[in-house]
């Protein structure tokens, strides 16, 4: 789960930009937040990520907890390529990783969320990207 300060801004980025579909979305007006679920597909043959919007905040602070999120894709150098064309932020192009012979990136969502890109030999999945 991630929250985030505006929920349109993160469902227009995780499926317009990263090619996740919006599953399904929940509103709790009496605890004043609104989730939304987007994935590759639905549980239980994918992960879903789901997004929650606490009415009226707009930002958070990270924090030193969070890493980021993994997603293997079957071309890093082409999913960066989408990414920026689709208006996205690619923070770390795609290359190997230091001391290694995998081929990763990294992007940041709209409120500076980490994700990693990882090149797969054999992605299985079906992932949007």
């Amino acid at each position: 789960m991630l929250r985030v300060g505006n929920l349109q801004r993160s469902i227009d980025f995780y499926t317009q930009v990263l090619g996740m579909q919006l599953l399904r979305t929940s509103e709790n007006t009496e605890y004043h937040y609104t989730l939304a679920f987007v994935g590759y597909g639905s549980n239980p043959d994918h992960a879903e990520l789901e997004l929650t919007y606490n009415h009226g905040v707009d930002s958070y602070d990270i924090g030193t907890a969070y890493g980021h999120i993994a997603l293997g894709v079957p071309d890093a150098y082409a999913a960066c390529a989408k990414i920026k064309a689709a208006g996205g932020n690619v923070t770390r192009e795609a290359g190997p990783v230091k001391g290694g012979s995998t081929v990763i990136a990294f992007v940041t969502d709209p409120d500076g969320y980490k994700i990693e890109l990882i090149q797969r030999a054999e992605h299985a999945g079906g992932g949007g990207l």
